[in-house]
């Protein structure tokens, strides 16, 4: 592709250093993603500007003009430090007509809300858990249609933020006591779902009308675990010690791999999700894949899910992120933007 001016929007905390010796893999998590793609977009001969943005949207305009930028990069996740303001700031870069990466913030909405997602889902027959929201500042009662074990979560926060080993749980006492924390420590209201016992899978999806659907990853979660916590994706020391690893799904029926992946694509449809995004599954031993959630904007960096499954689909890193500009590009075309 042509080369760009590309403005890279990320969290202050994300900003890349320079360079990448002396930190350990765990200090590198923070600015992975963010140097990742700077350096490879740099190495594909774009000129790249970082703004860390987190309380103000003016400095995204005035980038925007003294860079006379082609594009934004946007890697937020969140804005005054709520993740569901990221859609607010795709739809400032929409009203400021720049081509932008990543999902649209329809498409950035729908998907936040776990509640929201499942029930539009449901209703286009997906497989999705049972589940129920349990609102702050409200008592805490199970439906009766709602059968135990059931894994508690925050209803908006991703990443699985606030998910342990005690979120998974067996009675009413601890349904009580997992929402509770949910309520206090994370200031959200929480969901509990179906536990489905099985295979836990992700599927990377590219693209914005034309969608290519990535190999099928599943994530194994080796000695005593049995769901992904937030100590589990995050935690390096954690990872090696407890044999956790991610790689292309082995020994799915052609069947079953050929339903995850029409599922991923109608998901994507029926969610308005654009430019790229990850489905999460869970594989029940009678072969159904249940949705579990939606991620727009996933992380990108090398050695994420995302990334390996398109290196295993024939794209390179580098031609990876091309084809991310490149759609967001063309979907400010197709508006009439640029």
């Amino acid at each position: 592709m042509s080369k760009l001016r590309v403005l890279v929007l990320l969290h202050p905390e994300q900003e890349p250093p320079a360079s990448s010796k002396g930190f350990t893999e765990q200090e590198a998590l923070a600015w992975k993603t963010g140097y990742d793609v700077v350096k490879t977009l740099r190495g594909s001969g774009h000129e790249v500007r970082v703004l860390g943005v987190q309380h103000e949207l003016r400095p995204i305009r005035d980038e925007i003009e003294s860079f006379k930028a082609d594009v934004v990069f946007n890697l937020l996740e969140e804005f005054h430090g709520e993740t569901a303001y990221d859609q607010n700031v795709a739809s400032y870069l929409e009203l400021v007509r720049i081509p932008f990466t990543g999902c649209n913030p329809r498409g950035l909405m729908l998907a936040r809300g776990k509640d929201l997602s499942k029930k539009l889902l449901s209703y286009h027959r997906i497989p999705v858990p049972a589940f129920a929201v349990f609102p702050l500042r409200r008592k805490v009662k199970r439906p009766a249609r709602l059968q135990f074990p059931l894994i508690v979560k925050s209803l908006s926060m991703d990443a699985s933020v606030g998910i342990a080993q005690k979120s998974l749980v067996d009675s009413d006492e601890k349904l009580a006591e997992r929402v509770d924390f949910i309520h206090e420590r994370l200031g959200t209201a929480a969901i509990a779902e179906q536990y489905i016992e099985g295979r836990e899978l992700y599927v990377g999806v590219l693209g914005n009308e034309r969608l290519r659907v990535l190999p099928v990853w599943e994530l194994q979660f080796g000695d005593g675990s049995r769901i992904a916590t937030e100590k589990l994706k995050f935690d390096v020391k954690y990872q090696e010690k407890r044999g956790i690893i991610q790689g292309p799904a082995k020994d799915l029926a052609p069947e079953i791999e050929a339903r995850i992946k029409s599922l991923a694509k109608r998901i994507c449809r029926n969610l308005e999700l654009d430019g790229y995004s990850r489905i999460d599954f869970r594989l029940s031993a009678e072969g159904v894949p249940y949705f579990i959630e939606a991620n727009p904007n996933p992380e990108i960096s090398r050695d994420e899910v995302f990334a390996e499954s398109a290196m295993h689909d024939g794209l390179t890193y580098s031609e990876m992120l091309n084809r991310i500009l490149a759609l967001g590009v063309n979907r400010a075309r197709v508006r009439g933007i640029e």
